[in-house]
C-alpha cells in the first residue's frame, strides 16, 4: 500500500525526548496501573493493528495503546498525560479514511471498553450510551426498545459512536435525519487537563448560554475525548418503499428528488445516487449482484421511504411519483422492491461500490459537497477536469445525492501502474476540491480532515473561521496534547 510521511510538529516522543525521562516514565506508570493489565498494550505485534487504517495511506507509531474501563480511568491517564506534555491520540473503530486516529508517537486511548448502554428513555425519546458501544449495537437497543437510531453507514457493524460523533459522521438517512451532530442532546467528556465535563443533559431545549457539546462534534478528538452521549431516538418505521430508479443524466436525479420530496415529505429518508460504472463494477466482482435492469443505463438512484404508521401506502406514493417521472422523461425504468429481500439486494448493490473498486485497481477517493442544485454541474466539470488531466481514467461518483454528498472516486486506466497512479492523489484532489469550493461546497463532506486534509482547510478555510478554531484549541489544549497533527493548521 502506498503511504505517505506528514511532517507534525510535535517532537519525537520516545521517552527520552518528553522534557526528562524521568517524568514520562513516571506518568507511563501511572498509567499502567489506573488502566491494569487489560488495559495496557505495549507488544509491537500487538500495537500494529492501532497504528494503520483502512487505506494504508498513514502508518504511526506510538508508546502504548491504553484502554480504560471507564469515564474516571479515561480523566487519570488524559491528567498523566497532560502533567507529563505526553500527546494522546483517540482511537474508536479505526475505521476513519482522513488518518484521524493513526498516531505519530505518544499514546493511543482507545475507547473500546467503554462500551455501555446506560439508559433507553423511551418517553424522552432518548438513550444514553457509551463511546466504544458498536453502532450497529446502540441501532439493535433502540430497535428493541421499539424506537430508531437512525444513523446509518457501511462500517456500522465495527465503528464506534464515540468515534461516529467526534468525526461528526454522515451515512444514507442525512436527508431525513441529519449528521450525527444532529442526533444528540448531551454529551460527557474529559477534557484536556483531564476535567470531567458531564453535559449529559437530554434536554431539547436549553437557553442558557454556549451550546458546548458543538465543540466536540466534529472536532476528531482534538479538543477532548467524548466518553459518552445522550443520543435523540424516533419513531420505528412501520412501513417502507424502496426503488431503484434509472435516469438519464444527474440532472433527472435532481428533478425526481425534487418531485419525491413534494409528493412525500419527510418519508423520504434517503436518496442514493449511483454511476454506470459503480453498477459495473459491483456486478463484475461481488458475488451475488446482478444489474435488476434488462439493459444498462447511465444513471440511477435509489429511493427509500419510511413511515411510523403501517397503513401509509408509501409504495402507491412512489409509483405515481415514478409514473410521472415517465412522463417528464426524467425516469427511464424502476424497479421497486415487493419484499424485505429484494429491498435488501437493492441497498447491497449501493454499499458494495467501494469494495467493487478494489479488484480495478488503485482508487484515489475524493468527499466532496455541493449545494444540491449544483451537483450536475460539479459531476460535468470534474469529470471534465480528470479525463483531461490523465488520458483513460475511470470516473466511479456515488454517493448521498440527497445531501449533496458526492463520492467521486477515481479508478485508474486500464494497464497503468497502481502505485504511479496512487501518486497523483494529491493532483487530483486538488483538481477536485478547486471545483467543489468553487460551486459552494466543502472539500470533506463526512470523512472529517485528519492528517489527509489539513493542506485543504488551508487553502479552502476562511482565515477568519481558522483563526477561531485556533482560538479554541489553544483554549481548551494549550499544551497541544490531543491527537496533535490533525485537523487544526498551524498558524
Amino acid at each position: 500500500m502506498l503511504s505517505r510521511k506528514v511532517g507534525l510538529k510535535f517532537r519525537d516522543m520516545s521517552i527520552s525526548s518528553i522534557g526528562s525521562a524521568e517524568p514520562a516514565t513516571g506518568a507511563l506508570t501511572r498509567i499502567r496501573e489506573v488502566v491494569g493489565p487489560k488495559g495496557w498494550i505495549d507488544r509491537p505485534e500487538d500495537l500494529e493493528p492501532f497504528l494503520i487504517e483502512e487505506r494504508g495511506r498513514f502508518h504511526g507509531r506510538c508508546l502504548a495503546v491504553v484502554r480504560p474501563a471507564d469515564t474516571a480511568e479515561v480523566a487519570a491517564v488524559v491528567r498523566s498525560c497532560w502533567a507529563a506534555a505526553i500527546p494522546l491520540v483517540p482511537h474508536g473503530g479505526n475505521t476513519g479514511l482522513v488518518g484521524g486516529g493513526v498516531p505519530d508517537g505518544g499514546i493511543v486511548l482507545s475507547t473500546a471498553r467503554l462500551n455501555r448502554i446506560r439508559n433507553t428513555d423511551h418517553a424522552n425519546r432518548a438513550m444514553t450510551v457509551e463511546a466504544g458501544v458498536i453502532l450497529a449495537d446502540v441501532q439493535a437497543a433502540a430497535e428493541q426498545a421499539g424506537l430508531l437510531f437512525p444513523l446509518s453507514l457501511a462500517a456500522e457493524g465495527s465503528c464506534q459512536i464515540g468515534g461516529n460523533l467526534a468525526t461528526n459522521a454522515g451515512g444514507v438517512t442525512v436527508v431525513r435525519y441529519g449528521n450525527a451532530r444532529d442526533l444528540v442532546l448531551g454529551l460527557e467528556v474529559v477534557l484536556p487537563d483531564g476535567r470531567i465535563w458531564n453535559g449529559l443533559r437530554a434536554l431539547r431545549k436549553d437557553n442558557t448560554g454556549y451550546d458546548l457539546k458543538h465543540l466536540f462534534l466534529g472536532s476528531e478528538g482534538t479538543l477532548g475525548i467524548i466518553t459518552a452521549a445522550v443520543l435523540k431516538l424516533f419513531a420505528r418505521p412501520r412501513a417502507t418503499a424502496t426503488a431503484l430508479v434509472a435516469i438519464p443524466t444527474p440532472a433527472a436525479a435532481i428533478a425526481l428528488l425534487d418531485r419525491v420530496q413534494d409528493a412525500c415529505g419527510d418519508a423520504l429518508t434517503a436518496f442514493e445516487l449511483l454511476s454506470r460504472p459503480a453498477v459495473t463494477f459491483c456486478c463484475r466482482h461481488i458475488a451475488g449482484i446482478a444489474d435488476p435492469f434488462a439493459e444498462p443505463h447511465p444513471w440511477y438512484v435509489l429511493v427509500h421511504l419510511t413511515s411510523p404508521r403501517a397503513g401509509d401506502s408509501l409504495t402507491e406514493a412512489l409509483e405515481a411519483v415514478l409514473g410521472d417521472g415517465l412522463e417528464q422523461e426524467i425516469v427511464v425504468d424502476a424497479v421497486i422492491a415487493q419484499n424485505e429481500g429484494q429491498v435488501a439486494e437493492l441497498w447491497r448493490l449501493r454499499e458494495s461500490i467501494p469494495e467493487a473498486q478494489k479488484p480495478e485497481g488503485g482508487s484515489i477517493k475524493n468527499d466532496v459537497s455541493v449545494p444540491v442544485s449544483r451537483v450536475p454541474e460539479f459531476l460535468e466539470r470534474a469529470t471534465a477536469a480528470v479525463e483531461a488531466a490523465m488520458s483513460g481514467i475511470r470516473v466511479v461518483a456515488f454517493g448521498h445525492v440527497g445531501d449533496g454528498n458526492i463520492h467521486f472516486n477515481l479508478s485508474q486506466p486500464v494497464g497503468v501502474d497502481r502505485d504511479a497512479f496512487l501518486a497523483e492523489w494529491d493532483r487530483f484532489d486538488r483538481i477536485v476540491a478547486d471545483i467543489a469550493t468553487d460551486l459552494g461546497g466543502s472539500f470533506s463532506a463526512e470523512h472529517g480532515v485528519g492528517r489527509l486534509k489539513r493542506s485543504d482547510m488551508a487553502r479552502y478555510k476562511d482565515p477568519v473561521e481558522l483563526d477561531l478554531m485556533r482560538t479554541l484549541k489553544r483554549g481548551l489544549d494549550p499544551a497541544g496534547i490531543m491527537n496533535p497533527g490533525k485537523l487544526i493548521v498551524d498558524g
